[in-house]
């Protein structure tokens, strides 16, 4: 089965469910930011998953649903805690109420997300709460680090790494593990599967810092530039500061101190030190180097070649976003 057609059956499922009660000035925040749209990924991983376990993804539904309500719970306090104007190119929840509003619309989705979960058996049930529990608390372990590295001078290309995979990776690994536990396989299917997401997830945030910097604003959906404005240490500004002399060295440490109102000449002189550098080609590499490596734990997977290679497909559609 095709991506497209479960997008299209994950939607279906997403429209079928009514958002907005009351008290409305809850509960419409989150109509909100869940209409915004995306790609779906998440969700389209965990029905994908139990199709290649059990040829089933239907009953896969809920637990996809549970993990798009939670990631969407986290793009709100992502922007709130960065101040972010945008989201998937429209208001983010806080500019468009108010930042209680977004805090508390978002506490909202996270209990929400357990709520799916009911829908399954009780051995069932007790396996996927347990994996988004650990995953849920991993994601804060990495936003808690992601925000220390903004004033951290210290930090390393492998801490980053490390925070990156729990800010972003577990909850791509959880997703397909998700759909691999509503299918009842055996443990190590859903471990590697769950490897195999690990490393895709690693890939496709290397790609969004890509994006973040050098990215189309028209395309990418988020404002382009937001992480040098917000001095967030990726692996671009990492990587600059390994390879760069010492002049560009200290002027890119010099310009990751600064706070300004009008960031306009902040952004073109960082990306012109990471050009100077071949930046956008190095993390080029990583990405490749990650995405690799989620194809080769396919290798080792007990599954039919023909969901190998529709894994394989997703991860290739997954890493084609203008880069």
């Amino acid at each position: 089965m095709d991506i497209l057609h479960y997008q299209k059956e994950f939607l279906t499922y997403l429209e079928s469910k009514n958002w907005v009660r009351e008290p409305k000035n809850l509960y419409e925040p989150i109509d909100y930011i869940i209409q915004l749209g995306g790609k779906r990924i998440r969700p389209v991983l965990t029905l994908m998953a139990a199709d290649i376990f059990s040829s089933s993804h239907k009953k896969a539904l809920p637990a996809a649903l549970a993990v798009e309500v939670f990631h969407n719970f986290t793009l709100i306090h992502d922007d709130i805690m960065d101040d972010a104007p945008l989201r998937r190119g429209k208001a983010t929840v806080h500019e468009k109420w108010d930042l209680n509003t977004g805090i508390l619309s978002g506490d909202a989705m996270l209990i929400l997300a357990y709520q799916y979960f009911e829908n399954y058996e009780p051995v069932v049930f007790q396996k996927l709460a347990k994996l988004f529990s650990k995953t849920a608390l991993e994601v804060c372990d990495g936003q808690q680090l992601d925000v220390d590295f903004e004033t951290r001078s210290d930090v390393t290309i492998d801490e980053y790494i490390n925070m990156i995979r729990l800010k972003t990776s577990v909850l791509v690994a959880a997703a397909l593990k998700m759909g691999a536990i509503v299918a009842e396989t055996n443990d190590e299917n859903a471990n590697l599967i769950y490897d195999f997401g690990l490393n895709l997830g690693l890939a496709f945030q290397l790609q969004d810092d890509y994006l973040d910097t050098f990215g189309n604003p028209e395309t990418f959906g988020k404002q382009v530039g937001g992480d040098i404005i917000e001095n967030k240490k990726t692996y671009l500004y990492l990587k600059a500061l390994e390879v760069s002399n010492d002049h560009d060295k200290g002027k890119l440490k010099y310009l990751y101190r600064k706070k300004l109102k009008e960031n306009t000449v902040k952004i073109a002189d960082v990306k012109r030190i990471f050009k100077v550098y071949d930046i956008p080609n190095l993390v080029k590499d990583q990405i490749e180097n990650y995405t690799q490596k989620a194809f080769d734990t396919l290798a080792k997977m007990d599954i039919k070649d023909a969901d190998k290679t529709n894994l394989k497909n997703f991860g290739l559609w997954l890493m084609n976003r203008s880069i």
